[in-house]
């Protein structure tokens, strides 16, 4: 397009006035530990949002005694009868949410669903005929093409920024468990996480979510879930008031070319099975350690973070088609997905201590800086106001042992907790350097 910078601009001023009476302010208001993403703060004060986003999932909060908290972001309609959508850190544990309107109007809101996994979030307010934004197609979005952050940042509503897309499909970032960002270079602030990415069609293709920053402001670098990725998990919310997943039951790593060589293969492609869960879908199908997972319904996998998204966002239940190498012999194995709220972990008592974990891949090693002869599971997923929540346990900590029981995989955890006599749970940590036991009392 010979566009001149004029006409470039009055397509951004035409994008930004029919979607911003759209974009709401959230100030949501709960009692809890204080460790929203965009916490309001008074100045000097450090939040975990201005931190690297890489300790946001590992490190330890800055605050955690109970306190009462308010933290803010932003949102869109995305329906004339009321529903918005925002981020799930946005509002979650929030006893009380009040949306601004971009006319200075304020509505009670309350959550109708949210998925932390993904940090998607649905909320809604009384009434009828919102202004709302549609949502476009992600996927069809290119790098380098023009975009559009609205949002709220430093509670400044309305604020618009504009960028490009810098890249697609951003994964291992440890910001979600479903990652696939889009990243750009559009000015985002905190505040502005819920808030719309648009492309110049005035469609939603992106929630703003993340920065990467060691300031607190912006550096060029932001992070929106794609409206594909949103889209799917925004349905299942209003329709269902839950997020149901396709669960396969094995550890992947991934293969550089040292591995691909020592397993005989020209290029490092593919998802090496690491360990079956038992009982899984994977288990009950025959997928064992060490296959080489190249295809599911002939599709390549290109890489793990993008093959989880896609069984993820399968139903469950449905039949898909593994394409294996197994020692250098193509296989076909069916799987019949399982739904992963019902599956993974694999133990009621999980559910009261209130985390998730996987098998010690010498990716995770690797990145959390452990050894490469260290044994154990790590935990991935701890729930606010769980068990584990409230002893001060986080994910990226190593359990070596449960009740004196060395556990090295995920299926000896499971059955050292399945051999708990009572309600008291003895569990041998390990994080960086420091090794030390936590003491679980289930509820």
């Amino acid at each position: 397009c010979a566009c001149t910078p004029q006409q470039i601009s009055k397509v951004f001023t035409k994008v930004a006035k029919k979607a911003t009476p759209a974009v709401v302010y959230i100030k949501a208001e709960g009692v809890g530990e204080e460790d929203a993403r965009e916490s309001l703060q008074s100045p000097g004060q450090t939040s975990p949002f201005e931190e690297d986003f890489f300790n946001r999932f590992f490190g330890t909060p800055n605050r955690k005694a109970p306190r009462q908290t308010i933290s803010q972001g932003s949102g869109f309609f995305v329906s004339k009868n009321g529903h918005i959508l925002t981020n799930a850190h946005v509002v979650n544990g929030a006893s009380k949410l009040t949306i601004v309107l971009h006319d200075g109007r304020e509505m009670t809101a309350e959550i109708i669903g949210l998925d932390e996994s993904t940090d998607v979030a649905v909320i809604k307010v009384d009434g009828k005929n919102f202004d709302y934004i549609p949502l476009g197609d992600s996927e069809e979005m290119e790098i380098g093409e023009w975009v559009i952050a609205i949002g709220s940042p430093f509670q400044l509503q309305a604020t618009v920024t504009v960028g490009v897309i810098s890249a697609k499909g951003r994964q291992n970032l440890r910001i979600t468990d479903f990652e696939d960002f889009i990243q750009t270079d559009a000015e985002i602030n905190p505040g502005n996480s819920g808030g719309p990415l648009l492309n110049l069609e005035g469609q939603v293709i992106g929630i703003n979510t993340a920065i990467v920053s060691k300031s607190g402001g912006y550096a060029g670098i932001g992070f929106a879930i794609p409206s594909n990725m949103a889209k799917h998990i925004m349905n299942q919310i209003i329709d269902n008031g839950t997020v149901t997943r396709g669960f396969l039951g094995a550890a992947l790593q991934p293969l550089d070319q040292d591995m691909a060589d020592a397993f005989g293969l020209e290029r490092p492609e593919g998802a090496l099975v690491a360990e079956v869960v038992k009982g899984s879908p994977a288990d009950k199908a025959g997928l064992k350690q060490g296959d080489i997972i190249l295809q599911y319904n002939n599709t390549p996998v290109k890489t793990i973070g993008s093959f989880r998204n896609e069984i993820s966002m399968i139903k469950p239940g449905t039949m898909i088609k593994l394409k294996v190498n197994r020692n250098g012999k193509i296989l076909t194995i069916p799987v019949t997905l399982g739904s992963h709220t019902d599956e993974i972990g694999g133990s009621g008592f999980i559910q009261k201590l209130g985390m998730e974990v996987e098998p010690l891949t010498p990716d995770l090693s690797q990145k959390l800086g452990y050894s490469q002869n260290e044994e154990g599971v790590v935990i991935t997923k701890i729930k606010p106001g769980s068990a584990a929540a409230m002893a001060g346990m986080r994910p990226g900590f190593l359990i070596l042992a449960i009740n004196h029981k060395k556990v090295t995989n995920v299926e000896e955890f499971n059955k050292a907790l399945e051999e708990t006599k009572n309600n008291r749970i003895l569990i041998l940590v390990k994080q960086g350097n420091v090794t030390r036991f936590y003491s679980l009392k289930l509820q």
